[in-house]
Parts: structure tokens; C-alpha cells; sequence
């Protein structure tokens, strides 16, 4: 009877335990991203391989000014929003005349009025800019910034072909850049 009770014991613990709530964290305000290039890398089923890839979150403007405001001028930032952006590049590229080797990359820019500083660094899987260790810098290069007509409501990236490779465009508010990656 003893043994019995012990059992019944044992088992009803068991099931209290494998019961226990699990508290997932909440869906975040600034979704996460992936976007590739070619854009159909990823869904491809002819065998193709992604040349590049980008992980980010994207964050909203909900009514803020950005540029100059919320991402001041002439600061680092992340592109995004929570973890650094991440590019992955599959095969060597060339980034405003500089080599880049194949491998995983965070991505920040230096917003201004004029024109944005891309920043290609070493240091991955960091929340934010709040550890951004500039001797860590793979590249830094300039490119124009074009204003738009209608504001993008989410940061947004996407890549558009080149002849021999992608631009990397990114926009957000009525703020454009475009970055040409040349894959070797």
C-alpha cells in the first residue's frame, strides 16, 4: 500500500511539473527580418545559393521624425532596431573600392543631411550601437542620401541587380540610400 501511495505520489509531481507555465517573451514591436539577394534565394527550388543576406529588425516611425531627431546626425546606428544588423556575404565582395572577404558582418551607418557612412564591423551578436567598438571596423564608406516624395512607415531593406552584383537600398521615413556590393 505504501509503495502504491509513493507511486501515486511520484506521478502526480510529475504532471504538476510538466505543467508548469511557460512564459514566452512578448512579440516585439520592431520585427524581426530577413531579406536575401537575389530576392528568391532563400525560396529558390532550382538549386541557387543566396550571395548575400541581412537579418534586422525593423522599427516604425509612428509619427516621429527620424533623421536628425530620433537617429541623430552624425552618431552611429545601428540600421534597425534591438540586435545589430547582420549581413552575411557568401562570396568576397567589393564595397566602395575595398575587398570584403565571404563571412558574417554588423552592419551600422552614420546618418547625416548629405549623405550616410556604412559601417561593415567585426563584432556580431550585440544589442544596439551601446558596445559599437570602432577598431573593430571591416570598411566604412560613403554614399549620397536620396530624399523621397511619400515616407516609408517601417525601415525597410531590399537589393535591386547591378550588372555585377546588388545595390543594398535602405529606407525609411523619407530617407533612401543605396550601397553597391560588387560579388566577385
Amino acid at each position: 500500500m505504501k509503495r502504491i501511495s509513493f507511486i501515486g505520489v511520484f506521478i502526480l509531481f510529475a504532471f504538476m511539473a510538466e505543467a508548469q507555465e511557460v512564459k514566452f517573451a512578448p512579440v516585439d514591436a520592431s520585427a524581426a527580418d530577413i531579406v536575401y539577394f537575389p530576392l528568391n534565394a532563400a525560396k529558390a527550388k532550382d538549386g541557387s545559393s543566396p550571395l548575400v543576406k541581412v537579418v534586422y529588425s525593423r522599427p516604425t516611425r509612428k509619427g516621429r521624425d527620424i533623421f536628425g531627431v530620433l537617429e541623430q546626425f552624425g552618431k552611429v546606428w545601428r540600421l534597425g532596431a534591438n540586435e545589430s544588423t547582420e549581413i552575411r556575404f557568401y562570396k568576397k565582395v567589393n564595397i566602395g573600392g575595398k575587398s570584403v572577404k565571404a563571412g558574417i558582418y554588423s552592419l551600422f551607418a552614420i546618418p547625416n543631411k548629405d549623405k550616410w557612412t556604412i559601417i561593415l564591423n567585426r563584432q556580431t551578436d550585440r544589442w544596439g550601437a551601446f558596445t559599437y567598438d570602432e577598431t573593430k571596423d571591416v570598411l566604412r564608406t560613403d554614399v549620397p542620401v536620396k530624399t523621397l516624395d511619400k515616407p516609408i512607415d517601417s525601415f525597410s531593406i531590399t537589393f535591386t541587380s547591378l550588372l555585377e552584383g546588388t545595390n543594398m537600398v535602405l529606407g525609411w521615413d523619407k530617407t533612401m540610400i543605396e550601397l553597391p556590393i560588387i560579388i566577385k
